[in-house]
C-alpha cells in the first residue's frame, strides 16, 4: 500500500467508442444464460459496436437451444465438440472481429456501465489489459461471509497493485483485452485469466484494475472455493511452464508476484515448519508453541460442531476459511501427477441474480 501511494502511476481515460467482442465460452449453463445474456444486451454501449459469441463447449442441457432464441438480437452460437474451456476460448477468438475482446463467464451478470469503464482505461496506450470487479452478494451463514472476507481482502491486493503497475492476472469472470495480444492457449490450460493477461504483461503492457466495472455473484461454499482454489494454484504452478520469465529479473513485478502468489503455494510448508520447529524450542516455551497451534487447528477442525449463535464461531470459522485455503495449496502440486482436467469441477452455486439487485458486499478491488 505504501509503494501504491508513492509510486502510483495514474491511468488516462476517456471513453472512446471501439468495436468489442463479447465472448462467453459455457458448458451446461443453462440456469445463467438468459440472464447472462440479457445483461450483455443492457451494456451502456453502441449495440452496432458489439459482436456478441456464446462458444458451447458441448454443452448437453438447454445451453445451446437459449442461445438460439437470441439470435434475432445479434448473438452468436458457436457449438464446438467438448475441450475444454481453453479450446472453446480459441475457437471463439478465432471468430472474433472486434478489436477488443470481453471475456466474461456465464454465471455472473454484468452492471449495465461495466463494458463503458473499461473501455475508457483503454485510451491510455500503455494499458493492455483491464480487469473488472467482482462484487460478492451477502452470504448466508458464516462460512460464505468468511470466504466474501477473503475476497475483499484479496481485491485490496490488487487494487495496489494496479496502482503500482500491473495486476498479475484477471478476474475470469470480466475482464477485456486488445485483441492483437491475445495468444492461443494451450489446451490444458486452467488459468485463462492470468495466462493471457500475462501475455500482455510481457509484451511491456500493463494490466489493470477498473474497480467500476462491475461483475455480481454469491460467495460460493467453502467446499466449492477450496476447489477452486486448488485449481488456481495449481494453474500457477503451470504458469511457470508457459512463462518461465515469472522468476526472471525481465518481470518488473517479480518481487509482488513472489510475495503474492509464490508465496501462497510455499505457506502450507511454513505452517509445518513451524509446528516442527517448536519441538525444537526450550521449555516452556516448546509447550506454549504447541499448545497454541493445537488449539488453532483444534478449533478449526471444530467449527462444523460449535453453535452458529456461540461467541466460540467468530474466531473458529474464520480459522476453518484460512486453514482450508491454505490446504488447497497443499495440494496445488498435483498438477505434476494428474491431468490438468481433473481440476475442472462443473459450475456450482446459487443461480445469477439481476445486476441491479441488493444487497451485496463490495470491495475496493478485482481479485482472482
Amino acid at each position: 500500500m505504501w509503494l501504491a501511494r508513492r509510486r502510483s502511476k495514474p491511468v488516462s481515460r476517456e471513453l472512446c467508442y471501439r468495436t468489442v467482442t463479447v465472448l462467453i465460452a459455457v458448458r451446461n449453463g443453462e440456469p445463467w444464460i438468459r440472464t447472462k445474456l440479457n445483461s450483455i444486451l443492457a451494456l451502456e454501449y453502441p449495440r452496432e459496436l458489439l459482436e456478441i459469441i456464446v462458444v458451447s463447449d458441448g454443452s448437453t442441457d438447454g445451453t445451446d437451444r437459449i442461445a438460439r432464441e437470441f439470435a434475432g438480437r445479434g448473438v452468436l452460437l458457436l457449438p464446438v465438440p467438448r475441450g475444454g474451456k481453453a479450446l472453446a476460448l480459441n475457437a471463439g477468438m478465432a471468430q472474433a472481429t472486434g478489436e477488443i475482446l470481453l471475456l466474461t463467464d456465464v454465471r455472473q451478470p454484468l452492471a449495465p456501465d461495466s463494458l463503458a469503464r473499461m473501455m475508457a482505461c483503454f485510451a491510455d496506450s500503455s494499458v493492455g489489459v483491464v480487469s473488472g470487479e467482482l462484487v460478492m452478494r451477502d452470504g448466508r451463514g458464516a462460512e460464505k461471509r468468511n470466504v466474501g472476507l477473503y475476497w475483499r481482502y484479496e481485491k485490496w491486493i490488487r487494487g495496489n497493485l494496479s496502482a503500482l503497475d500491473s495486476i498479475l492476472g484477471a478476474t475470469g469472470c470480466i475482464y477485456a483485452m486488445r485483441r492483437n495480444l491475445a495468444r492461443p492457449l494451450p489446451p490444458d490450460t486452467l488459468l485463462d485469466d492470468v495466462y493471457l493477461p500475462l501475455g500482455a504483461f510481457f509484451a511491456g503492457y500493463r494490466v489493470i484494475l477498473e474497480d467500476g466495472a462491475c461483475a455480481f455473484d454469491h460467495p460460493a461454499s467453502l467446499h466449492d472455493e477450496f476447489r477452486r482454489k486448488v485449481r488456481t494454484q495449481a494453474g500457477v504452478l503451470q504458469l511457470f511452464r508457459d512463462y518461465p520469465a515469472l522468476l526472471s529479473p525481465s518481470n518488473r513485478m517479480l518481487v509482488h508476484f513472489l510475495s503474492h502468489k509464490f508465496g501462497r503455494l510455499l505457506l502450507p510448508y511454513l505452517l509445518i515448519g513451524m509446528a516442527l520447529s517448536a519441538f525444537g524450542l526450550p521449555s516452556p516455551w516448546r509447550a506454549a508453541a504447541l499448545a497454541g497451534q493445537a488449539l488453532v487447528y483444534a478449533l478449526a477442525l471444530l467449527d462444523v460442531r460449535i453453535p452458529a449463535r456461540s461467541t466460540a464461531k467468530r474466531i473458529s470459522s474464520p480459522l476453518r476459511t484460512f486453514i482450508t485455503l491454505v490446504s488447497a495449496a497443499f495440494l496445488a502440486p498435483l498438477i505434476l501427477f494428474v491431468p490438468p482436467s481433473a481440476f475442472w469441477a462443473p459450475a456450482a452455486g446459487e443461480a445469477a441474480a439481476p445486476a441491479s439487485a441488493a444487497p451485496r458486499v463490495r470491495g475496493t478491488a478485482a481479485g482472482l
